[in-house]
This record gives C-alpha cells, sequence and structure tokens, in this order.
C-alpha cells in the first residue's frame, strides 16, 4: 500500500473570469515570527507562484493551488507525467548518478563499490550489448524451443533465470494471518498489457490498442529470428491467450479485498483443484517444493488458469514464453529490441515519446538489482541524522492526533476502539534508511557482462527469499530503497516506511514553516498511518495479524462511510468516457481523507495553543492546505492517465486534492467556501471517517 504508484492528473478545468475570495486573515494576536535559516523554497516553504489565483478556491481548489504551475511546467519527452515527485526523482537519480559515476573502477573486488561501479558501467556499454546481439538469450531460447510439451513448460516457468510470465504466479511474502513466517502465494498472471480491461472493453480506443499489441508482438518475435509469416500467426495465437486469460481474472478492485484473497491449500489440495497440472514440477524447480501449504490469492481464477493452460497448443505457450522473455530482458539486448518494447509499452501505452536516457535508466536498474548498496552510500551523502530525528517528532505528534481521533469518534464501539488504539501505539515507524542493510556478498557482478548482470541479481533475489523460508521473518527488512521516492504501510508488520529521498521538499523541509511540513509530509505519514485504518488495513489487528476483531455495528458504520466516499469519487470524470473507480481507489481516498485530517490536527497541537503568524498574507491554515495540494502538482499525459484508472490504485492527483478538501469543514472555513462552489458538499454530505 503505497502512496503513490506513478502520479497523473486530469486536465485542468479552468474557472476563467473568477476572483476568489480575499484569504482569510490571520487572527490579529497571531506574531511575526523571527527571521531563521531560509526554506529552499524560499523564503518559507510554499511555492507562492505555483497558484492560479483567477480561480475560486471553492470551485477547483486544485487548480487555485498549482494552476499556473500546471500551465508552465510541460511534461519532458522522456516523462509520462511530470510533477512533485517526478521532480524529486529527478533530483534523487542525479544524487545517485553522482555517487555512482564517481567510484573508481578498481574498487575492491566483491565490495559494494565494485558491485555497483561494474553494474553501471556493464548497463550503459550499449556498444559491447550490441556487440553481443542475441548471444546471451540464445540459451534461455534454446530451452524454449526444445519443449514438447505442458511437463517441460512447466519446468521453465519455474526457473528462477529465467521468469518466465505465465498464466499463475509463485510469489513469497508475509504470512498474512501469520506475521512471524513467510508464505508462497499463486496468484492469477499472464498479461502483457496493464490490466483485463485493455483485453475486454469494446470501445474503437481499445479495439485499436489490441491491434498495436498484437503488430508490436510480431515485430518482437522477428526481431529474435522468427519468419516474418509466422510472427503474425503466433502473434495473432498470443493475444488470442491472453484475451482469454483475461476473461478468467479478477477485476483490480475485488483483488484489493485481503479477506478474499488468503485461501490457504495444501499440495494435495492444489492437485484436487487442477489434476493434471504439474504443481510439484513447478514447486521443485522453484525451490519452495519443502512447503506444506500456500496462500492461493483468486481462487476460482487460479484455478481456471492452470486448468487452462492443459489447453492451449503447446506451441502456442513456446512463442508467448519467447515473447515475454524477451520483453523482460530487453534493457540489457541489442537497440532494436529494447526501442520496440520501449514503443509500445512507452508511447503506445502511456505516451512517453523518447525512452530515458541510458544512464537514467542504469540508476532503476541499480535500484532494483542493488538497491541497497546504493541507497547505503545514498544517505551517507544525502540524508543527515538530524533531518530523521525531526521527522519521528513530526511522526509521534501524528500518533498523538490519531489516538485523539479514535477516542472521540461517536461511531465506534468501546472494545473496537480499544483494539484500534492498541494497533496505533504498535505502529512502528522506520524513517530514511534500515538499520541493517542487505548483504550482497553472495551476489557476483561481472566488469561488461550487462546480460549476465541482471539475470544474477535476479536469480540472487529469489534464492535469498527461498532461503528465508523456514525461518522468521525479517521485521527489520524494508520494501523500499533510501532514494526511493514514495512511502508505505505494510499491515502484516504494523509498520509506517518513509524513505530518505521523500523526506525533502516540498514534502519536508527542516527550515521550511511548520504549516508547510505537516500540510505535506503530515499528511502523507497521516496517509500511511490511516491505511492501518482503511477498509483493507483494517482488517489486520495490532500484531499485524488478518482476523475480525471490529464490532457488526462498527462495521456496518463504517461501511456507511466509505461507500460513499466511493460514490463521490465514481463521479470523477478524468476523460471523456473514463471516471474514476471509487472502490478500486477506496483504500487510498481513505488513506488521504484521514492523513489530511489527522496532520490538521496535529498542526494545531504542534502550535500549542498559540496562534499562527501570518506569511505573505495566509493564515496558518491556508498555508496547511495549500501545502497539501502542491505536492500533487503533476502534468500527465492521457494515455499514463488511462492505464492509471483502469489498473492502479490511486486516484489522479488533482481528485487526491480536490476530492478530499471538500470533506474536511476546516477547509471551509480557511478558504470562505460557501454554498454554490463547484466543490461544495453541505455538511451532512461531508465523510467524515477518522
Amino acid at each position: 500500500m503505497t502512496l503513490r504508484l506513478f502520479a497523473a492528473a486530469a486536465a485542468a478545468l479552468l474557472f476563467s473570469g473568477c476572483t476568489p475570495p480575499a484569504p482569510r486573515a490571520a487572527a490579529p494576536a497571531a506574531p511575526v515570527e523571527p527571521a531563521g535559516p531560509a526554506a529552499q523554497i524560499a523564503p518559507w516553504g510554499l511555492d507562492l507562484t505555483a497558484r492560479d489565483t483567477s480561480v475560486k478556491p471553492g470551485d477547483d481548489f486544485y487548480r487555485y493551488a498549482v494552476g499556473h504551475w500546471v500551465d508552465t511546467h510541460p511534461i519532458p519527452s522522456d516523462r509520462a507525467h511530470w510533477g512533485s515527485f517526478d521532480e524529486l526523482e529527478e533530483r534523487a537519480e542525479q544524487q545517485v548518478l553522482d555517487i555512482v559515476q564517481g567510484l573508481p573502477a578498481d574498487a575492491p573486488e566483491g565490495s559494494n563499490a565494485q558491485k555497483v561501479g561494474d553494474y553501471y558501467r556493464a548497463f550503459i556499454d550499449t556498444a559491447r550489448i550490441e556487440q553481443l546481439g542475441l548471444g546471451p538469450v540464445s540459451g534461455a531460447l534454446a530451452s524454449i524451443d526444445k519443449a514438447r510439451n505442458y511437463h517441460a513448460l512447466v519446468r521453465l516457468m519455474g526457473r528462477p533465470d529465467m521468469a518466465l510470465r505465465g498464466p499463475v504466479r509463485i510469489g513469497i511474502t508475509l504470512d498474512q494471518k501469520d506475521p512471524d513466517h513467510y508464505a508462497v502465494i499463486l496468484t492469477q498472471s499472464g498479461l502483457g498489457m496493464p490490466d483485463r480491461d485493455y483485453y475486454l472493453k469494446d470501445e474503437p480506443l481499445y479495439r485499436e490498442l489490441r491491434e498495436k499489441y498484437r503488430a508490436h508482438v510480431a515485430r518482437v518475435l522477428t526481431l529474435a529470428g522468427a519468419p516474418p509469416a509466422a510472427a503474425q500467426a503466433q502473434a495473432t495465437a498470443i493475444l488470442a491467450t491472453e484475451t482469454h486469460i483475461a476473461q478468467l481474472h479478477w477485476p483490480a478492485a475485488r483483488r484489493r479485498e485481503r479477506d478474499l484473497t488468503y485461501n490457504p491449500r495444501t499440495r494435495a489440495e492444489l492437485e484436487q483443484m487442477v489434476p493434471g497440472f504439474y504443481w510439484e514440477t513447478l514447486f521443485a524447480t522453484l525451490g519452495v517444493d519443502a512447503q506444506p501449504r500456500f496462500i492461493v490469492r483468486e481462487t476460482d481464477a487460479v484455478q481456471q488458469l492452470a486448468a487452462y493452460f492443459l489447453t492451449v497448443p503447446v506451441d502456442t505457450w513456446k512463442a508467448y514464453f519467447r515473447y515475454h522473455y524477451l520483453v523482460s530482458v530487453a534493457a540489457v539486448l541489442p537497440r532494436a529490441i529494447d526501442e520496440e518494447v520501449f514503443d509500445f509499452y512507452g508511447r503506445t501505452l502511456h505516451g512517453q515519446p523518447e525512452q530515458r536516457a541510458r544512464p537514467r535508466r542504469a540508476v532503476l536498474a541499480l535500484d532494483q538489482d542493488l538497491g541497497e548498496a546504493v541507497g547505503e552510500l545514498y544517505v551517507q551523502r544525502y540524508f543527515p541524522p538530524s533531518s530523521r530525528e525531526q521527522v519521528r517528532a513530526l511522526v509521534e505528534n501524528l500518533r498523538a492526533a490519531y489516538a485523539q481521533h479514535l477516542r472521540t469518534l461517536p461511531w465506534m464501539t468501546p472494545a473496537t476502539r480499544q483494539v484500534a488504539l492498541e494497533k496505533l501505539t504498535a505502529f512502528r515507524p522506520k524513517l530514511g534508511y534500515p538499520d541493517k542493510w542487505r548483504d550482497y556478498s553472495a551476489l557476483s557482478i561481472v566488469k561488461g557482462d550487462a546480460f549476465g548482470n541482471a539475470v544474477r541479481a535476479q536469480v540472487f533475489e529469489w534464492r535469498r527469499e527461498v532461503l528465508r523460508l523456514p525461518g522468521p521473518t525479517d521485521r527489520d527488512e524494508w520494501g523500499m530503497t533510501p532514494q526511493t521516492i514514495n512511502a508505505y504501510y505494510n499491515p502484516t508488520f504494523n509498520e509506517v516506511v518513509f524513505p530518505a529521498a521523500i523526506l525533502q521538499p516540498p514534502f519536508f523541509d527542516p527550515h521550511a514553516d511548520p504549516a508547510v511540513n505537516y500540510g505535506a509530509i503530515g499528511a502523507v505519514i497521516g496517509h500511511e498511518m490511516g491505511h492501518g485504518f482503511d477498509d483493507q488495513g483494517a482488517k489486520s489487528d495490532a500484531h499485524g495479524v488478518l482476523r475480525t476483531w471490529w464490532a457488526a455495528e462498527d462495521t456496518t458504520a463504517f461501511h456507511r462511510r466509505t461507500d460513499e466516499l466511493a460514490r463521490q469519487y465514481d463521479a470523477f470524470t478524468v476523460l471523456p468516457g473514463l471516471n474514476v473507480n471509487g472502490h478500486l481507489t477506496l483504500g487510498e481516498n481513505i488513506g488521504d481523507l484521514g492523513g489530511i485530517s489527522v496532520a490538521y490536527e496535529a498542526y494545531h497541537r504542534a502550535l500549542g495553543g498559540r496562534p499562527a503568524p501570518a506569511r505573505d498574507g495566509l493564515s496558518g491554515d491556508q498555508r496547511f492546505f495549500l501545502a497539501f495540494a502542491q505536492i500533487w502538482r503533476s502534468n500527465d499525459r492521457p494515455e499514463a492517465l488511462r492505464a492509471q484508472v483502469l489498473s492502479n490504485p490511486h486516484s489522479p492527483p488533482r481528485f487526491r486534492v480536490n476530492g478530499v478538501v471538500r470533506n474536511v469543514d476546516a477547509w471551509y472555513e480557511a478558504f470562505a467556501v460557501q454554498p454554490g462552489a463547484a466543490l461544495y458538499l453541505p455538511p451532512a454530505e461531508r465523510v467524515h471517517i477518522w
């Protein structure tokens, strides 16, 4: 449950000719704070030039807060979207590049510096990659070609060095009902496009995308040596196969339901589910055959997908595996295949005109394969311990504010309230970076071997996960690297995690106005803590165990509120004919609403009863809400928006602002929003959950 998988915003609505109300004056007794060190966004942390003051705050608060920025910051040609997250990503990537490019070529063999440096230099050596051609994949392609039956295909699916996409995927994760142990999961998979809707919707746009996908698959197969006519026939068969897979998949909104996706099965029960499927071969090849039980996520989908696997011609699966394998390693193959894969997945599906520069792509690859080795170097240079401690204090203030909200919720019964408070007390914040760094000593990185390095990293990671299956879970492990611009809540460990890279402007600045820090990083922290009490996170108790701990009347009262919130978001139009999916995005919308509500309370707690000073004619409350809006500023390509709405649990940023503030009473008072304003909701229709 991350803060953002990728940011996207709908085209801004202009309310031209409107004059905003005069900002509400700060309390007359408010003192003017003495000058201190300047914030990075001068002089006190808020970008006043970002606003479009021709728009009334009550008509489109997103536009009011960031409209001028939206109009003056076009999307770079190598991006599908551009906003606060992307600006920080650009900065963090450059910081990592400065580190990596400064590593000596003669670093001690086996050191992290040697591994990171050699990985980077091999990845950007495109001349060497071109020279090797398809040689690095010849062995894998030959293995696929030699497969003569389903048993051989399943064995290929289990090879960690190939990581072949199939209709059923095996993974290792935390056991949601036993947080002290890991579990092997079986889940639906098998699609090349982002979501089942791309295959099943009948509008002309989706029919055109399917034809473009089929043509793209044929081109990849041709580049790998298939005769053009054969490649065309194989691409048609692959699209037909994936279309049937899509028909069997659960919709994205249903897959969010954690109680529906926890279904333990023994190997004997799996055999009964799909007689004849080669489960034992798959598990043995993956190295998980010692497991006594497995967790099936989408039960009927997995059952039908495994059965369907045994009905598709072997030659069709071989073509399917060749295509998906080549896509998975395209970044370290010759330019023709790399560009073809980007052309479809970047240009066609996300509207991105140009691929990122090779050094920038190397940084992303390093983050995936040697992320903590890079992260250790990153925090040494860019994240002072003082920032960690200041954020920790802010977290604790948010925790206190949440506790106050829980104690006074009018709709929660005492027994449920007590467990909720226990859960809040047990929240573990992880800030900046892990206290224990990952050990990469078993991973071999070889000079000039970009393909081999990527494959060995893939195998290393899988084996690392398999080796820890018998033991207790590692509660010190992080699911993101320190250089990641994101944050997350882990319900099974009941922890909130904030990497170092997001703890910088516009999210956090130790020298910024407190209203700005609470409206920005405070709302982010509140959002992640709120995931512990959203429609899915609330299904785990203080110890992270997935179980029912709510009284029936609390569940009813909670769903009455969340259903109304989903209905509100269902009404937001992103593109013509495409609205936000209020139930798919419900957890993130609850997190946003709870986050800003509790951050506002925490901000006033931090004031200690003192009135906030006025700054540039803005009250403390106005600055708080503007800071919240400004972290979501973003321009997005329509194709990227479509992909997000169909498959991503986050609402586009414009609605993460407008959809939230209209439910917060303090926002109405701060900006004098009255009936008749486009965002106005009568008090009885405003959703208050936490």
